[in-house]
């Protein structure tokens, strides 16, 4: 399988939401399940199944987090300058709106939008890597085609 890519604070955040689910969450759940399983027949007990099916869930968030930073590999931005690469910090300005933006590219796994975590595979990120600092770029976006100007690229 190929190697995930992701920042250290991504990973970081991985192995804490892990950790919760081992030392917290599953004991709790486990223990849901004992309580339930004192409440009679098993058939009709909601606790119970309500209990199992969060156990699941549990379960397999476990394993697909320990797959995830299994096959990890942590790129430190700080080491990098240059051109738009996986870690950068980029401002750039829609050319339409004159609104400015700034993203971190990341890994798929640490993506959030709202925080300004964009998806390395994304259409926006996929257009922005190689570029340089006063570049523009068109991109095809699901809202339809945007141009930006690339303002600054910062590796921090």
């Amino acid at each position: 399988m190929d190697k995930i890519p992701m920042t250290r604070a991504g990973f970081a955040a991985l192995e804490t939401e892990l950790k919760h689910l081992k030392v917290e969450e599953r004991p709790a759940i486990i223990q849901a399940i004992a309580e339930a399983r004192e409440l009679g027949d098993l058939k009709e007990n909601a606790e119970y199944h309500s209990a199992r099916e969060k156990q699941g869930f549990i379960e397999g968030r476990i394993k697909e987090l320990e797959g995830i930073l299994g096959l990890a590999e942590v790129i430190d931005p700080t080491t990098l300058s240059g051109a738009i690469k996986f870690g950068a910090t980029v401002t750039v300005v829609d050319e339409d709106t004159d609104e400015e933006k700034t993203w971190q590219i990341v890994g798929e796994h640490e993506a959030n939008i709202e925080k300004g975590l964009l998806n390395v595979r994304s259409p926006i990120a996929r257009a922005l890597i190689g570029k340089e600092e006063g570049d523009s770029v068109e991109v095809n976006t699901p809202g339809g085609q945007k141009s930006y100007e690339i303002l600054t690229i910062a590796y921090k």
